[in-house]
């Protein structure tokens, strides 16, 4: 029997700069930040029940890149706020990379407003308000 979405994992080419937005600019809440294996660098964020697992390799990473039309793959992530509007200004004053200004959500039946922004690595966020 299924219990719940637990947490999704991401990749990072630096993890002070992307606990910095997830962190800082988007709330959520750092739980656990440790050396990982082979020189990398984890840490888990708690986004209000599931997680974000961020793992930095030693290595480095490269930018992410977009889901291609017709491509399986992770689109985005999303968070809900209680202000849309608040947040896109947060984040603009920020100097994030904004991709769409907040606007009316097509589904009205799951969203009311909407943005979008890219995190440090270029990980297209989502930004909702129910």
């Amino acid at each position: 029997m299924l219990k719940g979405f637990e947490h999704v994992g991401i990749t990072v080419k630096n993890i002070d700069k992307s606990l910095a937005f997830y962190v800082d600019l988007l709330g959520l809440k750092l739980l656990v930040r440790r050396p990982g294996q082979n020189g990398d660098e984890m840490a888990f964020l708690d986004a209000k029940g599931p997680m974000i697992e961020m793992i930095c390799p030693a290595t480095g990473a490269l930018t992410a890149e977009d889901v291609a039309v017709g491509r399986a793959g992770v689109r985005h992530l999303t968070f809900n706020f209680e202000s849309v509007d608040e947040t896109y200004r947060k984040l603009l004053d920020a100097g994030v990379d904004m991709v769409e200004p907040p606007r009316d959500a097509h589904n009205r039946d799951i969203a009311r407003r909407l943005a979008f922004c890219r995190d440090p690595d270029g990980i297209m966020i989502e930004l909702i308000e129910r």
